[in-house]
């Protein structure tokens, strides 16, 4: 059973990994995508239930993995499929959760949960097959601290390269997905991979084009350091922000982050870009916000805005080669909409390389 910190409490049956677990509970809306979201390290730590009321029909392949070594707490389903049908498919769904040691519930009325995730916000839950009773299981829930060293958990420890004859990128892991990799190696970057608490003189003695700032969990404000580190380099490199990035960026210029009632995650969200209107439909994955009555028009320019809720989906920097977005623009899984984006990052590059004022 799943039991919520409120007091709901939803019974199904278990599947994948038997161990109990206490996160906090989200949904995702995605229709497709399942493998991307459940090996996306930005759900670290949460337990996710997916609207879709059928999850699992195509399998699990080797291509589509997000991290190798996911960290999510559970998932949740109205029902996974058994028997997948693709020719892709290695295995099923129940077996990848058994390997990567992640529990799952089944037989669950996700709509319902949904709602309740909907109208009182994201909350801790704990998954557990116990015979101990709804009140033990509440004690317990709501005396669970949720920790907040979650990069610290995700980003590698150690620095790597994906190697390319081309510009040369350094990529901060707050828990990136390696789509992002993919995105840069197509477009001929040389790619280093640094971990979250590299310093900027480290950083900067590498001699880079350009800085890309991962997605990745949790709140924006556990990162102190980084916050200082994007201060120092912003300067005199390239930045190009994305999800967690993009919040770190907007907190490096004097904004502020809040934690929202229970995110955007899903491969719907329409944004509109201020500058010609154009809607794009982007993929997202977040818990976290940057106030717009916070942002400092003299240093950060707007420039894109969630449709449904107004919120701030990208920023720009009025003097530095510095941008960001809240979404994902390496889409993986989701619409392409955005990645145009990735070329952006080149030219601000080539720009900035080439001595042209980029604002």
């Amino acid at each position: 059973m799943l039991v919520l910190e409120d007091g709901n409490v939803f019974k199904g049956y278990g599947f994948g990994s038997e161990k109990e677990t206490i996160g906090e509970v989200v949904f995702n809306t995605g229709m497709t995508g399942y493998q991307e979201s459940i090996t996306d390290q930005s759900y670290n730590g949460q337990l996710l239930t997916f609207t879709y009321p059928l999850i699992g029909n195509a399998g699990i392949n080797r291509d589509d993995y997000e991290s190798i070594f996911p960290t999510i707490k559970a998932v949740i389903v109205k029902e996974f499929a058994r028997v997948p049908s693709n020719w892709r498919s290695q295995m099923n769904l129940d077996e990848c959760l058994k390997e990567k040691g992640i529990p799952g519930l089944t037989g669950v009325d996700t709509r319902r949960l949904t709602r309740v995730i909907r109208e009182h916000g994201a909350m801790k839950a704990l998954l557990t097959d116990t015979d101990s009773s709804i009140e033990e299981c509440l004690q317990r829930v709501r005396s669970k601290k949720l920790p907040t060293n979650q990069v610290a958990q995700v980003s590698t420890t150690r620095p790597y390269v994906s190697p390319q004859n081309g510009r040369k990128v350094v990529v901060i892991d707050f828990g990136l997905k390696h789509s992002i990799l993919h995105e840069l190696n197509k477009r001929a970057c040389h790619v280093m991979v640094l971990p979250f608490d590299t310093s900027a003189e480290t950083i900067l003695n590498l001699n880079p084009d350009g800085v890309m700032l991962t997605n990745g969990p949790g709140d924006p404000t556990d990162l102190p350091d980084v916050i200082e580190m994007i201060k120092e380099l912003q300067p005199q490199i390239p930045i190009f922000g994305i999800c967690l990035g993009h919040q770190l960026l907007a907190l490096a210029n004097g904004a502020k982050t809040y934690k929202m009632d229970f995110g955007h995650r899903g491969f719907n969200h329409p944004v509109r870009e201020i500058a010609t209107g154009k809607i794009a439909f982007t993929s997202q994955n977040h818990g976290y916000a940057v106030a717009a009555d916070s942002v400092d028009p003299k240093r950060l320019s707007v420039t894109h805005v969630e449709i449904n809720d107004g919120t701030v989906e990208g920023l720009k920097h009025r003097a530095y080669p510095v941008f960001s977005v809240q979404y994902h623009p390496d889409a993986a899984p989701g619409p392409h909409d955005a990645a145009d984006l990735f070329d952006q990052f080149i030219e601000v590059m080539d720009a900035q390389k080439a001595g042209m004022i980029h604002a």
